[in-house]
């Protein structure tokens, strides 16, 4: 509709729900999630948490002041998902999202995120995460 804009937005709720957003989506172009929002940084790492360059797939990462301190009496899992950032300050962290991407650049030449997939078997319902790995569990023992 004339005079109106739809972006893309994505981020998790461990990082106060968004982190990047895309131009103003396009019929003639693919969309992207865009780039990082201001406060955020996003990085694309492989397994080593190397980035990746252009082009390859790999984990997405988030670090910036919007970034949760862990999970709520959830340690093991906090350990698991909140990392050190080898390219920050002492004690900085980052973010497993568990979400793989890919930097691609647009027509004009800026690069902006892909959104590939994810690296295990959770899909969102309604919102709500739902991990297929524990549905299939309960299904195999009835």
């Amino acid at each position: 509709t004339s005079g109106r804009r739809m972006l893309n937005l994505y981020g998790p709720a461990e990082f106060t729900i968004w982190a990047t957003s895309s131009a103003a989506l396009r019929p003639d172009r693919p969309v992207t999630i865009g780039g990082p929002i201001g406060g955020a940084a996003v990085l694309v790492l492989d397994d080593r948490l190397r980035p990746v360059p252009a082009g390859v797939a790999g984990e997405l990462y988030l670090s910036g002041s919007a970034l949760a301190r862990g999970y709520h009496r959830r340690p093991d899992l906090t350990a698991a998902r909140f990392v050190a950032d080898p390219f920050g300050a002492p004690g900085s962290r980052l973010y497993r999202t568990g979400d793989l991407a890919r930097w691609v650049r647009d027509t004009a030449g800026t690069l902006e995120l892909e959104y590939v997939g994810r690296t295990d078997f959770q899909i969102k319902v309604r919102g709500q995460r739902v991990e297929l790995g524990e549905i299939d569990a309960v299904l195999t023992r009835a």
